[in-house]
């Protein structure tokens, strides 16, 4: 198990030219490290992966690996819709330090369920290091059927799956049929519900502005102290929840330039919020005195 706890889906952040800002990354990597991250993705959906061309992935895995130190858990998106490309970029990470990869379902060309197995298994077979999927079907048009996840758990390094769906009945059948196999979840609202059925933690947007609070709803649930757990759970469920009123990322980036971070634009064809969208998300940071 590559980690329990909250791990952040870090966002990239970019400049007035749209180029990745290291050194305000930097700050960030530091940020998550004081306040108690339990693990770092890194070139995720968050991290505007799609609009990344393979060199600034590269350079963003690596710089992150040097940073950390190996102090948490470093996590890189790896995933495409191209076995081959999919096994280079695993194995790049590999090679320069990571943890662990956070492999997606091939997206828009899609397949099906043996053309999935076989994916996954090339990819397994290039690495020695851990495998956390990633089913998001709203995303990628793709589904990973129970049968097909349990044949994808007996494999060496698949370790973890990161649902990024909503139904929790699913959820409940991985945990109960798939002990082997890690549940992260993919949705911040549905942090302590999964947790509850046994679940490992989760890959967190939240995280990008409340970590130590996302780790601390993990930890007290893991230290039994369930009612912290929930306090905590129901105080930022407001803003979990926000935080997807509009496209992925687009809103933690918002909320992030409202409390001063300046982490830059989304690139296109990702934009700004609308007015309305905008108003909402700062009222609810209001209330939660962020700002």
């Amino acid at each position: 198990m590559l980690f329990t706890g909250s791990g952040v889906a870090i966002i990239t952040p970019f400049d007035k030219n749209n180029k990745i800002n290291y050194k305000k990354f930097n700050e960030l990597l530091n940020f998550h490290i004081a306040n108690n991250t339990d693990a770092i993705i890194v070139c995720g959906t968050t991290g505007e992966s799609a609009t990344l061309d393979t060199n600034e992935k590269k350079e963003l895995i690596k710089f992150t690996v040097d940073k950390i130190k190996h102090k948490i858990p470093v996590i890189a998106g790896t995933g495409t819709n191209n076995t081959k490309t999919s096994i280079e970029m695993s194995k790049y990470a590999q090679d320069v330090g990571c943890d662990g990869v956070l492999v997606v379902t091939p997206y828009y060309n899609k397949c099906n369920q043996e053309g999935l197995y076989n994916h996954y298994k090339q990819i397994s077979d290039a690495i020695n290091i851990d495998i956390i999927l990633y089913n998001v079907p709203t995303r990628t048009g793709v589904n990973i059927e129970i049968d097909t996840l349990k044949r994808l758990s007996m494999l060496k390094n698949i370790t973890g799956i990161k649902e990024g769906n909503s139904d929790i009945s699913r959820i409940a059948t991985i945990i109960s049929d798939i002990p082997n196999l890690g549940v992260y979840s993919g949705n911040d609202d549905l942090t302590l519900p999964i947790l509850a059925l046994g679940g490992h933690g989760v890959i967190s947007v939240a995280a990008n502005i409340i970590p130590n609070e996302m780790h601390k709803m993990c930890k007290s649930y893991f230290n039994e102290d369930i009612n912290n757990a929930t306090l905590l759970y129901y105080t930022y469920l407001d803003l979990m929840k926000k935080l997807f009123i509009d496209v992925n990322p687009i809103c933690i980036k918002e909320a992030m330039n409202i409390l001063n971070y300046n982490v830059g634009k989304t690139r296109l064809p990702l934009y700004e919020m609308d007015t309305t969208k905008y108003i909402m998300l700062k009222d609810c940071l209001k209330k939660l005195n962020l700002i």
